[in-house]
């Protein structure tokens, strides 16, 4: 359920790959296109895998929405604005995609909410010009949807490190996943959640953004808490 699209996509290809092995057909299988085209020429293959079969037909609809409405482009552009700095770089990606006619006012409005909270006070004039772009190309842009995004959640609004390019710990952090490489364009961007807790179970919160947690001890029998709770998880999980 939690799977990414081209996840998805590689384990019915697995499936429709062991099935063609059964079948002993010579058919060549590269692109959803020949998956759905397979399962429709093995009537025989539908009997047996019938939920696969489900699966490929929703896989080929996702796949014309993420063609049509360029999402794979949509989504790498956000997902560098989440992890990689370059402010000139952000801005031309996100002028670039404002000007493509195939990419959906929705997603035009994300891609500037994006922008906007990470370059707010760096660079004012051109988010401005982001601002006005927006509006000549997308009709159902309500003017001021930014600034409430901006208003309730600006860089004056919260605290701690939401792109991790104020810690020097986390920026840090984010270089050495760089160097290292991430297998995933796509994937790349944890959540501030994730980091959150692997901050806590680690025992490394910042004072200053959570004051309230309490003193070492009271830390540590938190800890054996989350400790617990992860083994529950996994064990209902293996049950399940």
């Amino acid at each position: 359920m939690y799977e990414n699209f081209g996840d998805i996509g590689m384990n019915i290809k697995r499936l429709v790959d062991e099935f063609q092995q059964i079948s002993k057909s010579n058919q060549s299988i590269q692109t959803i296109e020949d998956m759905a085209k397979f399962v429709d020429k093995h009537p025989e293959y539908r009997k047996m895998h019938g939920n696969v079969s489900k699966h490929v037909t929703l896989v080929t609809e996702m796949s014309k929405i993420v063609e049509e409405r360029k999402l794979m482009l949509v989504s790498e552009t956000e997902q560098e604005l989440a992890c990689n700095g370059g402010q000139v770089a952000a801005f031309e990606a996100v002028t670039n995609l404002l000007n493509n006619e195939s990419v959906s006012d929705t997603d035009r409005l994300h891609l500037v909410m994006l922008y906007a909270l990470l370059y707010e006070k760096e660079s004012p004039v051109q988010l401005m010009q982001l601002f006005n772009k927006l509006a000549s190309r997308s009709a159902k842009y309500k003017p001021g949807l930014v600034q409430f995004v901006l208003k309730q959640a600006g860089v004056d609004k919260r605290t701690g490190d939401l792109f991790g390019n104020r810690d020097l710990l986390n920026i840090a952090r984010n270089m050495a996943r760089g160097l290292k490489g991430v297998g995933n364009v796509y994937t790349q961007h944890q959540p501030l959640l994730f980091q959150t807790m692997e901050s806590i179970s680690k025992g490394r919160l910042r004072d200053v953004d959570y004051p309230y947690v309490g003193n070492h001890f009271q830390q540590g029998r938190f800890l054996k808490d989350l400790e617990e709770t992860q083994r529950i998880a996994r064990s209902s999980t293996a049950v399940i």
